[in-house]
């Protein structure tokens, strides 16, 4: 069974237990995968109202990017597991010999870059999911926007999480060059997307208060 599928009890005992996955890359991806659908509930319960005949054009497209995204961010969560493997398999390599060391070395560099990649696309994932939240809340039920706050709120929890996954990674990377380009990839999508996220929910809690 992979871990996406479990049942919501055993997702979280697993979680609390000494097995490295899931961990905080896959609880990034569920929570950034229940924000989506939480702004794509908004949008369900837009569509087919009279009062917003004029936008459910629009609110059915950002419904079918919801579809993707939240589709998209479950499966994050086996392929952040899948991609740490092989790092777990390499910090147990022997590195007795200066040989066994080199070799280590290089098995470790790109283990490091394929655990951090899971994490970073959960973070664009997330990105995407807030600009999606952000027209549900401007243009969605006004019965419904709370869930659009709470999808906000959930998204950029999801992609600060995502990103201490990401800085991790990079931390140990010996090519630096490498490691930094994806430091400042992921610094640009917190600093974008977290405005983003809190500007949503701020904006949903004043209609709220």
């Amino acid at each position: 069974m992979s871990i996406s599928t479990k049942t919501i009890p055993d997702f979280i005992g697993v979680l609390a237990s000494k097995e490295p996955v899931p961990g905080g890359g896959g609880a990034s991806a569920l929570t950034g995968a229940i924000g989506a659908a939480l702004g794509n509930m908004v949008g369900s319960l837009t569509v087919g109202k009279k009062k917003y005949a004029e936008v459910e054009a629009e609110i059915i497209e950002l419904k079918r990017k919801s579809d993707e995204l939240q589709d998209a961010l479950l499966r994050l969560i086996d392929r952040d597991a899948e991609d740490f493997a092989p790092l777990a398999r390499a910090y147990s390599l022997s590195a007795y010999t200066p040989e066994q060391q080199a070799e280590k070395d290089l098995v470790m560099e790109a283990a490091l870059r394929g655990a951090a990649a899971p994490p970073f696309e959960i973070m664009k994932r997330c990105a995407e999911a807030i600009d999606v939240i952000e027209g549900f809340a401007a243009k969605g039920s006004k019965l419904a926007v709370s869930d659009a706050g709470v999808g906000a709120a959930f998204c950029k929890a999801a992609l600060v999480g995502a990103s201490l996954n990401v800085f991790i990674n990079t931390k140990a990377m010996k090519d630096r060059t490498y490691a930094e380009k994806l430091n400042a990839d992921a610094d640009r999508l917190l600093a974008e997307y977290e405005a983003k996220a809190d500007a949503v929910f701020t904006g949903v809690k004043a209609r709220l208060r």
